[in-house]
């Protein structure tokens, strides 16, 4: 099992950014993928980004594309969440998330059958 805690949330104005950490304890963080997920007021939580264990691979939703970007630091055991050209829209809880299953590739982690492990979240809040 893999603990995960993100940080970095906050209140941005549209077209500003924000970047969000997930720091992991536990299993060996490096052969996993890692996965983010968003969730609304009143909405399902939905799929944001996934990596690779080795950050070679990456996968987005269409939503967030090219405003978005995933990235990991292996040694820190850390993933990364940069999120640019931020829009009121995006406004969520976001959970950072671990595969069941080293090596899963990145768009498999994109449903969350394949979650093994959750974050609390970090609410990010984006003002029109």
């Amino acid at each position: 099992q893999v603990q995960l805690v993100e940080s970095g949330g906050g209140l941005v104005q549209a077209g500003g950014s924000l970047r969000l950490s997930c720091a992991a304890s536990g299993r060996t963080f490096s052969n996993y993928a890692m996965g983010w997920f968003r969730q609304a007021p009143g909405k399902e939580r939905e799929f944001v980004g996934a990596i690779s264990w080795s950050g070679g691979s990456k996968y987005y939703a269409d939503s967030v594309k090219g405003r978005f970007t995933i990235s990991r630091d292996n040694a820190k055991k850390t993933a990364y969440l940069q999120m640019n050209s931020l829009k009121p829209e995006d406004t969520a809880v976001y959970y950072c998330a671990a595969g069941t299953q080293p090596y899963t590739d990145p768009v498999t982690l994109s449903n969350s059958r394949y979650i093994g492990s959750w974050g609390q979240g970090t609410q990010v809040t984006v003002s029109s």
